[in-house]
């Protein structure tokens, strides 16, 4: 009777250290692309909220890192609530994000003059709460910050996304480096979908899962985020061929 009492006492202790350190565990639950081929390759069938994401274009290239801007637009557009998006330099075009569902009445943008308030405010929007995600565009994503980051996210339950944005060619090399994100991607133009007629398809990226706790990686060929921030897959969809890859440097 003792024994069964001091276990009790030990079990009350444990969880009032828990809520007094903000670390009680909290309901899993993602945000699902709506794709099997993609939802099937996450954990728990989509993104996890309560942790960060890391996307990056696939090149130094400005035209895979707006792919990359409408990616992650389309992938907030599908949260519920406010989006606190944080960045540096103010080249963020408004309405190419309300084309893929982001609609300027729910973002908040926070422009900061250097990297590391960036940070700052995208680690303070984390902690806040109550947001359907927020967004951070930064060139360098240091493992310690990373991992306060997504510390951040897991105590709110927020979906924290990053951008990783080049200034520079060789800035590009820095994605290669481990970080605490949940997921990294990689997003990449392609041709875009041919039509029986002369005209301009559908855009088409190649979205590369680079990594993913407790999953493994992948690559699709996608259809970009229409309206309501969705992606499709494309009727080429590829598992990491060697056409795919063709595809891509053909573009």
């Amino acid at each position: 009777m003792a024994q069964n009492a001091a276990n009790a006492i030990i079990s009350d202790l444990r969880d009032r250290i828990q809520h007094l350190e903000g670390t009680v565990a909290r309901a899993k639950t993602v945000l699902p692309f709506g794709v099997r081929e993609i939802d099937g390759r996450l954990p728990g069938g989509g993104l996890a909220y309560g942790a960060i994401h890391e996307f990056a274009g696939g090149g130094a290239g400005a035209i895979n890192g707006a792919a990359t801007a409408l990616f992650v637009a389309g992938i907030a557009a599908r949260t519920k609530g406010k989006v606190v998006w944080c960045l540096a330099r103010p080249d963020l075009f408004a309405p190419a994000l309300a084309q893929v569902g982001l609609h300027p009445d729910r973002v908040i943008y926070v422009e900061a003059i250097k990297e590391e308030f960036v940070l700052e405010s995208f680690e303070e929007a984390l902690r806040f709460g109550g947001l359907g995600a927020v967004v951070g565009e930064v060139v360098r994503l240091p493992m310690t910050v990373s991992r306060r980051l997504q510390l951040a996210a897991e105590g709110s339950g927020t979906v924290g996304l990053v951008i990783r944005r080049w200034r520079r060619p060789t800035e590009a090399g820095d994605f290669g480096h481990p970080t605490a994100a949940t997921s990294r991607w990689r997003i990449s133009v392609l041709p875009s979908d041919p039509l029986p007629v002369p005209g301009v398809g559908r855009a088409r990226w190649l979205a590369e899962l680079i990594r993913v706790k407790a999953g493994e990686s992948a690559d699709f060929v996608i259809g970009a985020c229409d309206d309501q921030g969705r992606i499709s897959i494309s009727s080429d969809a590829a598992d990491g061929s060697d056409q795919t890859r063709r595809s891509l440097h053909s573009g």
